[in-house]
């Protein structure tokens, strides 16, 4: 027996990653937003690895902060480790990553989302999407209680129908213990969503004090630490240590003896995995000439003694984890405190999706994070928070935010998935970018703030970090191009002193900073007048000093993207009335319904040829109608 619970403007189907974002997103941008979730405990979760970040991912955490989010702030507020990643490398590829305090990052968010105006959390389970007219209207849950509302968000994460397998046991189940959600997946097939079954799985965690760190390699935090936030400074935290060290000629006899117990190899698993996470058996048998394999032991928290097991997800049998485990260097004598698993769940076709995160077949239906296929706290933030603006200003009447592949990795994980689809766990990586040198972490707030303050989701007080900060990269870099350094005996002593040549004429600080071997920092005795500035403001300047070329032939690069990104295709073409387009064009065309010929040139199966046709065509019926 149903009864009427309420009326909300935006309702939000899970609070993981993708719903918390999605969640906070809706209610700071003044809608009245309900936040449906198994467990109030399993709020912000992380049932894999406690970290963010990472290549890549440190990306989408920055995106994600410059938009208005909340990911970036939380992590800075709560990780015992935080490191720089590919320093070695261009700045384009540098990737912040933090291990997290687990329990303090899911207490602090879900404080977060308690005391946030305009947002309501309930621990109840959705079993029903209504629809009518080809637009929501309300939620079931569980327990009867009904919720109209305006909007859906989508954010289920890995809880659909969720299947927990442990060799030769598997049984109903979400991740981490907790119950799945068994009965949704029935209500979007009813609408007739497609749904696909996709993998994932996670280490064991073991007992600290049974590890023998003196046998694995220590990796320390960096001194100097980088905030994720735009808006968090100067922290200044004692860091833990990780550690490194690597499997054993033994580990892999004791796989390959039992890989035949595998749910991986013996057909039990039929949800496809992420190929960039595999699991160590699948490592083994993949790569049976490495003789050893790395394997990162990280702690979960600093009031726990739960260690993670990086590198070692597994779903054989308990028995078996154990032998394998006590076969890695420092974990002779190991004691598990939890199994690993792998967990199998229902997922969407993502190319069902517009661009906007909104089903193409139903207004005001939104779906966001691994339920669109995608693996990854990260990718599951940046797809909740895009979301969760789009729903809100759907609500408030406004133009909703389209991110493209030039605008950011947010753009390039979003087009991926509802332009290309994929057929297996989505993962974020830096090659998947074109522009990857315009879309660096450390400029996410120049590309992405303004975006976010249009919107209505970025407040006043980061507004103004925002442009003091802009104002002060601004006038710095004018202030350099200006400043001639004289090539005077003392000048040329000092560069000799550091490695670099004399001057022969004078020239501008900036063309100074051009070279390989100085940078804005070395050369501060030169320059009498330097202001004080963060940090951050000096390695904006090394880069656009250094990379300038580069930048401008990528922006060249980008101009020309976007000419085919502004021409916009009716939504109601019909692509059988188009002469000279293939068969397969047609299907692939009808079925993604692209927005844009940018967005349709992308499309596999969708020939130059094709496209070619399709503007000939809309510029015939412009013309026509014009």
């Amino acid at each position: 027996m149903k009864y009427i619970a309420g009326d909300y403007d935006v309702i939000v189907i899970g609070a993981g990653h993708a719903g918390c974002e999605a969640g906070l997103a809706s209610a700071r941008m003044g809608c009245k937003t309900l936040v449906l979730t198994m467990n109030l405990d399993s709020i912000a979760m992380m049932p894999c690895n406690p970290n963010i970040g990472g290549t890549a991912k440190g990306h989408l955490v920055r995106e994600v902060d410059a938009l208005g989010g909340e990911m970036g702030v939380n992590i800075d507020n709560t990780f015992i480790q935080s490191r720089m990643l590919n320093t070695s490398k261009g700045p384009a590829v540098h990737s912040l990553r933090a291990q997290a305090d687990k329990k303090a990052y899911q207490d602090r968010m879900k404080h977060v989302m308690e005391d946030t105006e305009n947002l309501y959390v309930r621990q109840l389970e959705a079993i029903s999407i209504d629809v009518k007219d080809g637009k929501v209207c309300g939620v079931l849950t569980k327990n009867g209680a009904y919720y109209n509302c305006k909007a859906i968000i989508l954010t289920t994460g890995t809880y659909l129908k969720g299947r927990i397998i442990i060799g030769d046991v598997s049984y109903s189940g979400g991740p981490n213990g907790l119950f799945p959600a068994n009965d949704l997946s029935q209500s979007l097939l009813d609408l007739g969503i497609s749904l696909r079954r996709f993998k994932t799985g996670t280490p064991a965690r073991i007992n600290m004090r049974s590890v023998d760190f003196s046998k694995m390699t220590r990796q320390p935090g960096d001194k100097r630490i980088v905030p994720f936030s735009f808006i968090s400074k100067n922290i200044d935290r004692e860091q833990v240590d990780c550690w490194l060290t690597y499997t054993t000629e033994e580990t892999q006899e004791i796989i390959k003896e039992n890989i035949h117990r595998s749910p991986m190899y013996n057909g039990s698993i039929e949800g496809i995995g992420p190929r960039y996470c595999p699991s160590i058996e699948d490592k083994i048998m993949r790569f049976p000439d490495k003789m050893r394999h790395q394997i990162f032991v990280e702690p979960e928290g600093e009031n726990t003694l739960e260690m993670y097991v990086g590198g070692m997800s597994s779903s054989l049998p308990e028995d078996v984890q154990v032998k394998m485990l006590r076969t890695v260097i420092g974990l002779e004598n190991v004691e598990i405190l939890r199994t690993a698993y792998a967990i199998e769940y229902d997922s969407i076709d993502s190319t069902q999706l517009k661009p906007t995160l909104e089903f193409k077949n139903y207004e005001g239906f939104f779906s966001a994070g691994q339920v669109n296929g995608s693996s990854g706290y990260e990718e599951a933030a940046a797809q909740g928070i895009i979301a969760g603006m789009n729903a809100a200003l759907m609500v408030l009447n406004k133009e909703q935010v389209v991110l493209t592949r030039s605008d950011g990795y947010i753009g390039v994980l979003i087009d991926d998935l509802v332009t290309k689809g994929t057929n297996e766990p989505y993962r974020m990586m830096t090659s998947r970018s074109e522009y990857r040198l315009l879309l660096r972490q450390d400029n996410a707030d120049l590309r992405l703030t303004p975006i976010g303050y249009k919107a209505g989701l970025v407040s006043e007080e980061r507004w103004n970090i925002f442009n003091e900060r802009k104002n002060n990269i601004e006038s710095e870099f004018e202030r350099i191009k200006n400043l001639q350094i004289t090539n005077k005996k003392e000048v040329n002593e000092f560069l000799l002193s550091i490695g670099s040549v004399e001057l022969r004429k004078p020239i501008s600080m900036y063309e100074l900073i051009k070279r390989p071997e100085v940078d804005y920092f070395s050369v501060a005795p030169l320059d009498q007048e330097r202001p004080e500035l963060p940090y951050d403001i000096g390695e904006q300047l090394n880069i656009m000093a250094k990379y300038e070329g580069y930048i401008e032939k990528q922006l060249e690069q980008v101009g020309q993207f976007r000419k085919f990104e502004k021409k916009l295709i009716p939504e109601a073409l019909d692509y059988n009335n188009i002469k000279g387009l293939r068969i397969e064009a047609i299907q692939k065309l009808s079925k993604i319904r692209p927005i844009s010929i940018g967005q349709a040139s992308r499309i596999s199966g969708v020939s130059p040829a094709d496209i070619s046709v399709l503007l000939i065509y809309l510029e015939h019926q412009y013309r026509v109608n014009n």
